[in-house]
């Protein structure tokens, strides 16, 4: 497997690269991940199960668009496909360091940059991705509150049914939607999708850097609720966010309402604690 990926990575960068090692490094809990080392090249590899093969090209879809805005960095994609049994996504490989105040401030004026990129076609994407390993349904749509109510929460509470969630308040709480979003009418921004406290960090030479996306465009404020609900960005991401673009009043309410998509979708992924979670903030919007 291996050779079979370090023959696509030649391929792809046009240079020979042969393994010399290869570690397991930490990489969520979705995929395993591993360092690749050949020379002085090293790579950053994720694999899973060859039938989630899509999962890793959306991604890499994904990661070429945020690139492609010129905003902020993210590790560029090499190479994606199926290897022995194992499907496989081969990054740049990026040094980790903490981040000062200074790293994180420009972290929020990059990320306001890439959320002022939108899409003439609307809500939604060019294809379905994933959120964690739950699909992520992005037809296109006009309508904000439409694409959000329909595609967001309207599909986690749907498989949270098949999985024996009981969210008794679901219906009032879809009703509600368009009265809690009302006056709002947010720009279809590019936005990451998944931008928890553990998918943002900054390299050793000071760059900030996302990781992971679940992309698509959509109301930017769904990543900056997101990046508060497991812990929370510096305190100079945010200022430095609103210098470039504040938000706008109401924002507390539609956190929670935006959050409430991700809390779903953990229970979809790992039920427990996460049912009383989304019903105890079903109940505070209603």
């Amino acid at each position: 497997m291996w050779n079979q990926i370090a023959d696509q990575i030649s391929r792809a960068t046009g240079k020979a690269f042969q393994v010399e090692q290869h570690r397991s490094v930490s990489g969520g809990s979705v995929n395993q991940a591993y360092a690749l080392v050949g020379g002085a090249q090293s790579y950053f590899v994720k694999l899973n199960q060859a039938s989630r093969v899509d999962m890793f090209a959306a991604e890499a879809l994904g990661l070429q668009q945020i690139f492609s805005s010129h905003t902020i960095r993210v590790p560029q994609p090499i190479c994606w496909g199926i290897a022995g049994n194992s499907a496989y996504l081969v990054l740049e490989w990026l040094e980790l360091g903490r981040g000062d105040s200074q790293a994180w401030a420009a972290m929020g004026r990059q990320l306001a940059a890439m959320h002022q990129v939108t899409s003439s076609q609307g809500f939604g994407w060019e294809r379905n991705n994933t959120i964690g390993f739950i699909p992520q349904v992005n037809h296109w749509s006009t309508d904000w509150v439409d694409f959000f109510t329909t595609h967001r929460l309207g599909y986690q509470f749907r498989l949270a049914k098949r999985r024996g969630g009981h969210f008794p308040l679901q219906e009032r709480l879809l009703a509600a939607v368009p009265d809690i979003l009302a006056g709002y009418n947010p720009q279809p921004s590019l936005v990451h999708g998944d931008l928890w406290t553990g998918n943002a960090a900054v390299t050793v030479q000071g760059d900030p850097v996302i990781l992971d996306p679940a992309t698509y465009f959509g109301d930017r404020e769904v990543d900056l609720a997101m990046s508060q609900l497991f812990g929370s960005f510096p305190s100079n991401f945010y200022s430095a966010y609103d210098e470039v673009w504040p938000l706008e009043p109401g924002y507390q309410q539609r956190k929670i309402l935006y959050n409430l998509y991700h809390i779903l979708n953990h229970f979809n992924q790992f039920g427990g604690s996460y049912e009383h979670q989304a019903n105890q903030m079903i109940a505070s919007l209603l």
